[in-house]
């Protein structure tokens, strides 16, 4: 089993991204996914930065997946994204059919990020025909569910053709809208924002009228209010064939998260979940904003 650090989700100051991968680089992680994925607005780092940053990873050692964005709504935006899958070097995380629609043509191998809708065996078999190699299970599906269809995908003898990679640790993207929720929040429209969500580094939190906390607002991303974590669960994930554990960049908090998971395999123990920080419904076929114990 490996285990990767996902690409951030929150907009960060240029210097802040740097210092985050510098640490990556003496981290726990396997794998590390980096890349704009919300809001083609967010420019503090550019095309060439981010190949640069991968290039830097790369020599340390780790495997560097390029993930691209979740929504895409105009020409400029998929010119970035031909950039980025025509960069020669990286496997690509596709995080909308685009991208898979201009690396088909190449034959070049990606994975399907946690966005793309793939529910059972009938969309494995298409991505694969495609050229996907990795599948990132969709964050609001359960561990029941992903057993039953690991089963049927090795009684139709395409299991050995894909690894499978979960979400474990995190707050959760739900959903994304052509709308900037952070903006709107500000009251400000969508056109000038003045990058607004620069100021939320951990998001923008948003309570229910009883003062819950239920979602993350991230600009064009609606996030889970709690952060997702699945440390328990790391041992039977192994058992029903997951090969890659995922911890997001949601703050240097992750790289002792990353280690922490990884010690699962070695010297597993019961971590207490935060029962009003941290949630894991969703594993458990239940309400995602649940803590099972």
């Amino acid at each position: 089993m490996k285990f990767s650090l996902g690409a951030s989700l929150f907009f960060w100051p240029k210097a802040q991204v740097e210092q985050f991968y510098q640490q990556a680089m003496s981290s726990t992680a396997d794998i590390i996914y980096l890349g704009e994925t919300v809001c083609s607005k967010r420019r503090e780092l550019r095309v060439n930065d981010w190949l640069a940053i991968a290039k830097e990873l790369a020599q340390s050692g780790k495997q560097v997946v390029i993930s691209t964005m979740t929504l895409l709504e105009s020409p400029a935006e998929i010119q970035t994204l031909r950039k980025y899958c025509d960069n020669g070097e990286f496997l690509i995380e596709a995080n909308d059919l685009s991208a898979i629609q201009i690396l088909q043509p190449h034959k070049l191998p990606f994975v399907a990020g946690p966005a793309i809708n793939c529910y059972n065996l009938s969309t494995l078999k298409v991505l694969l025909k495609q050229g996907m190699i990795r599948w990132v299970m969709p964050v609001e599906l359960s561990g029941d569910w992903l057993s039953s269809l690991l089963q049927q995908a090795e009684q139709e003898l395409i299991r050995q053709q894909f690894e499978c990679e979960v979400f474990s640790w995190g707050y959760l993207p739900l959903a994304y809208s052509a709308r900037c929720f952070t903006a709107r929040s500000e009251n400000r429209p969508k056109d000038d924002c003045q990058y607004c969500c620069i100021n939320y580094p951990q998001g923008r939190k948003m309570n229910s009228q009883e003062g819950a906390q239920v979602f993350t607002l991230n600009g064009i991303q609606t996030m889970s209010g709690d952060q997702y974590n699945l440390v328990n669960e790391v041992q039977s994930m192994q058992e029903i064939g997951v090969d890659i554990v995922r911890v997001s960049a949601d703050s240097e908090q992750a790289f002792e998260k990353l280690t922490q998971f990884k010690q699962q395999l070695s010297s597993p123990q019961y971590y207490p979940l935060d029962k009003k920080r941290e949630c894991n419904g969703y594993w458990h076929q239940i309400a995602g904003m649940a803590n099972v114990e």
